[in-house]
């Protein structure tokens, strides 16, 4: 299939001219915040949109100050200069009951220091008798504007036609259905890109000992022994009392959303350092999504003897990284290349445990001799009986099983299932979810 990164549409203007309300009605549905109150939108805000069978991405920028020196405005046109270096189109957008404002001059001449395509919208004309309201803004040296009224939608049909005219076509990425998504993850300055550049064995990421250097998911489609790989390369995972720029706390969300994107996530981690709190929460997301795992110690290389000789130092990560106590656990150097290529072969691994389905009488004959030696506790006085198992889906490995009493199963009695599953079959890197579904007797 084709792994398609559609065109972006990136709105900017001062605080207040309506960019929430544009990105709303572009999207349609109420996803932005819309309130009138200069700067409630800081962050970049982004979202799928559909136009005449065309598909695109919105992002809704903060209101851009260029003048001012204060905290949360600087934040912001560093947000706003991200959205017009990623966009493929611009829409800058003024206020036709306010006219021509010096902040308005000020984000022109920067939209010219841009080889992107602009269109100039003119919002707040709610009526035909308004329209002579843009007038003024030919003094911005701008031939045509699009009249709009974002809040009551007039003529936004007319906006998104000149939208989908001018967007390039999506890019693809050539991925076949046994391509292998691997999202690489962890804190800043871990080594992530200098593993995926190592793995490329070409500087094809910007890598840098500044935490924070990678702000975007990239995509990387490799090929190894005759099988697809494509690598996304995500921004450093902070603990939020760190984060110091809105662009970071945008990086978080991204690197998240790639999580969300993958079939396997290398989890990585300085290996001097070890897993913190906050990696033992992200520990948790990685198996709430339903993803296979595999931890990397890197910079090994640097790491003290006494720790480097601990025998079990897997099994002490894993006791730290409760939420993927299944994966396993490499240690490696992503700068001098030691035991880089072993990542393939668990990568492999994994994904075949991730893929696995197991036949169903298999299934019951385990479950029968579950029973048979470990029952499930009675509750309320009553027999816990499971009739039947069965494995509808993988990726990751799904069971359901019937019963005749779905409040009677306690929590330690299905992870004792799931312990027994795993020392019968071969699942590591890869967590599995049990389903518990109602079936009277008979």
């Amino acid at each position: 299939m084709n792994n398609k990164r559609k065109p972006l549409v990136a709105i900017v203007g001062r605080p207040n001219v309506g960019k929430s309300t544009l990105f709303n009605r572009i999207i349609g549905w109420r996803k932005a915040i819309v309130e009138d109150i200069p700067g409630v939108t800081r962050d970049r805000n982004y979202a799928d949109a559909d136009w005449s069978g065309r598909e695109f991405s919105v992002v809704d920028t903060g209101g851009l100050d260029i003048e001012s020196d204060e905290l949360y405005p600087s934040l912001i046109r560093d947000q706003v200069q991200i959205a017009i270096e990623e966009a493929d189109l611009i829409l800058f957008l003024l206020d036709a009951k306010t006219g021509v404002m010096p902040q308005d001059v000020e984000i022109s001449n920067l939209l010219r220091k841009f080889t992107k395509p602009v269109l100039y919208v003119v919002n707040k004309v709610d009526h035909e008798r308004h329209e002579v309201r843009a007038f003024d803004f030919h003094a911005l040296g701008i031939d045509r504007f699009f009249t709009v009224s974002a809040l009551d939608g007039r003529k936004i049909d007319e906006l998104l036609d000149a939208i989908v005219e001018r967007l390039p076509k999506a890019e693809s990425v050539e991925e076949t259905e046994d391509t292998i998504r691997v999202a690489v993850i962890g804190k800043p300055n871990v080594g992530k890109s200098t593993l995926v550049n190592r793995i490329l064995g070409e500087e094809r990421l910007i890598t840098s000992p500044v935490p924070g250097t990678t702000r975007d998911s990239i995509d990387t489609l490799i090929e190894k022994n005759g099988r697809k790989y494509l690598f996304i390369d995500t921004a450093g995972i902070r603990r939020r009392p760190k984060i110091t720029f809105s662009v970071e706390r945008y990086s978080v969300l991204r690197a998240i959303k790639t999580i969300e994107r993958a079939d396997i996530v290398l989890f990585m981690f300085d290996g001097k350092e070890g897993p913190t709190h906050q990696d033992a929460r992200i520990s948790e997301l990685i198996k709430d999504r339903g993803k296979g795992c595999i931890v990397l110690l890197n910079k090994w290389d640097l790491v003290p003897k006494e720790i480097a000789e601990i025998s079990n130092i897997g099994d002490i990560v894993r006791n730290k990284l409760k939420g993927v106590d299944f994966a396993p656990v490499i240690s490696i150097s992503a700068l001098s290349g030691k035991r880089v290529n072993k990542v393939f072969e668990y990568i492999d691994s994994v994904y075949e445990n991730f893929s696995r389905r197991t036949p169903t009488k298999t299934l019951n004959k385990l479950l029968d001799d579950i029973l048979k030696t470990n029952p499930p506790p009675i509750y309320k006085g009553s027999e816990v009986k499971f009739y039947y198992i069965s494995q509808p889906m993988t990726k990751p490995p799904t069971f359901v099983v019937f019963t005749n009493s779905l409040k009677g199963i306690p929590e330690g009695y299905k992870r004792f299932l799931e312990n027994t599953f795993r020392e019968v079959f071969p699942l590591e890197g890869t967590p599995i979810k049990f389903i518990f579904r109602a079936r009277r007797k008979g």
